[in-house]
């Protein structure tokens, strides 16, 4: 309010000079100066009219600025008030807490103080079970004393003597168990060591039995061999029966058969092929078609051979094929053709020795054997030593060759000298350590009996047992085998190894069958 006075003065100072001043200069009268103080009081009247207006501003802003100043003191007081209150609450919840606290803290005391006092009356009764323990054991020892007449010292003397002389006995039995557990576990490992050892020498010659090794220019022809997506591989694979074994060995192409001839087909065609250079499924049927006449002819050379090495003449040409095909046999992982020589050899020798024929002796020997390599499935549940002797019959060979064939494993009574001496050099050249290998020809004698089953089921046209007689793979004609039969055969052929057969592990069943189109363009 002071400064709206002041300011009110000075506006009217202001004016009256202003008025003066203008009297003084015009110099007029009265009149002017009658104006001037309308003018003068007109002014000061606007003067005071806005100097009342800005005191109304002023109040207004200042009642506004209290309000504000207002609020928010009680916004603070407002907030202080709650975080009051909820430290009250949580002091209220942790005095409640304390207080139950103190109560179960209350409780555990008084049980803890009833077991305290449970504990020491119970002490006071063992202390009293005890001292009457040890009076009636002392009565006891003072009873025995006097019923034994010992003292117990000396009972304790005695005590410790036999338990010593128990513990002498048993400590001699121990010994000599344990003696004669380190016999017999010297023993095992005496013939662990050797069966070790004979393992780790016909691991080579069982190797050479089932596997053959194809050896190539250059890592490049692999791929032409196995052909784009695999055609030319599963191709020479069905038309074969071998597993082709395409590794990381460097130049290299390992043939797995149990078959040696199916193995020195499949062999022979690879090298015909690769030497050729043009490698399709069609060329591959083909060679191998060219490859198994080849292997027929070469076998019955194989024969003629082996009849004049050992000086045999007059054979009938169907037993020189037979004695070819031995080449291509084992019996018990010993070649068969390689035991037909040296028996026949070994039954000249004796026969002379005997002042006997030695070259009826020589042609026993050699034929002792043939009827290991059947030229049918169905002669292969006759007894092989039967077998051979029936085809000599068949083939014009003398009865004491023929006896001494059928005789040579007891299946007939032996009618001639030449039969036992048969028997006895059979008996020489197979009982030689690491001749033969039972393990291997029963593994071997499985995968044709997987074959046969296959071949036992209509429709089957081929049928290869692979993988080491984990998988047999079966070929059907497409003309009478239609894909729902070919997977209801797969089925069936499994049951059927399952029912009939005996053998590791799973045998996977997998039927083929192949449609073709041929057109001949003239």
């Amino acid at each position: 309010m002071d400064s709206t006075m002041i300011i009110i003065v000075g506006i009217i100072g202001l004016a009256i000079g202003f008025a003066i001043a203008k009297f003084m200069e015009k110099g007029k009268a009265s009149k002017t100066i009658a104006n001037a103080k309308k003018e003068a009081a007109h002014i000061v009247k606007e003067a005071k009219i806005e100097g009342e207006n800005i005191k109304k501003d002023k109040i207004l802003q200042a009642k506004e600025k209290f309000l504000e100043l207002k609020a928010e003191h009680e916004k603070v007081i407002i907030n202080k008030d709650k975080k009051i209150a909820e430290a009250e609450k949580r002091t209220r919840d942790k005095e409640s807490q304390i207080s139950s606290e103190l109560a179960k803290n209350k409780q555990l005391n008084a049980q803890l103080n009833n077991k305290l006092k449970d504990v020491e009356h119970r002490k006071e009764f063992y202390e009293k079970k005890q001292s009457e323990v040890d009076r009636l054991h002392k009565s006891q020892v003072q009873q025995l004393e006097v019923i034994s007449g010992l003292s117990a010292e000396e009972a304790k003397s005695q005590l410790i003597e036999s338990l010593k002389d128990t513990a002498k006995t048993d400590a001699m039995g121990y010994i000599q168990t344990t003696v004669e557990e380190a016999k017999l576990t010297a023993q095992q490992e005496a013939r662990k060591i050797v069966i070790n050892t004979i393992q780790r020498i016909g691991t080579e010659e069982a190797v050479e039995n089932c596997v053959s090794v194809f050896n190539i220019e250059s890592d490049d022809v692999k791929g032409r061999i196995i052909g784009r997506e695999g055609r030319n591989i599963r191709a020479l694979e069905s038309a074969t029966g071998v597993e082709i074994i395409v590794d990381d060995t460097p130049e290299a192409i390992i043939l797995s058969c149990f078959d040696s001839v199916r193995r020195e087909v499949a062999r022979l065609s690879l090298h015909k092929l690769v030497t050729d250079g043009r490698i399709h499924p069609a060329r591959i049927e083909e060679i191998v078609k060219k490859t198994e006449k080849q292997i027929e002819a070469e076998i019955v050379e194989i024969g003629k051979r082996t009849v004049i090495d050992l000086g045999i003449h007059g054979l009938h040409p169907e037993l020189i094929k037979a004695v070819g095909r031995m080449k291509y046999r084992s019996s018990y992982g010993q070649n068969l053709l390689q035991h037909s020589r040296e028996v026949a050899k070994l039954c000249g020798v004796m026969a002379s020795e005997l002042g006997l024929n030695p070259k009826i002796a020589k042609r026993a020997g050699l034929l002792h054997d043939i009827g290991k390599v059947p030229n049918t499935e169905a002669e292969v549940e006759t007894p092989h030593a039967i077998l051979g002797m029936q085809w000599a019959e068949k083939y014009g060979e003398k009865p004491e060759v023929c006896n001494a064939i059928g005789a040579h494993h007891d299946e007939i009574e032996m009618k001639t000298l030449i039969s036992p001496i048969v028997q006895v050099c059979d008996a020489i050249s197979g009982a030689r350590p690491g001749a033969r290998r039972q393990v291997l020809d029963s593994y071997i004698q499985r995968l044709k009996d997987l074959e046969e089953i296959a071949f036992g089921f209509s429709g089957v046209q081929k049928a290869y047992a692979i993988q080491a007689g984990r998988e047999l793979r079966v070929i059907v004609e497409s003309e009478k085998v239609n894909d729902e039969r070919a997977a209801q055969l797969s089925f069936e052929i499994s049951q059927k190894i399952q029912t009939d057969m005996t053998y590791p592990g799973q045998v996977k069943v997998t039927v083929i069958r192949e449609t073709r189109a041929v057109n001949v363009a003239k």
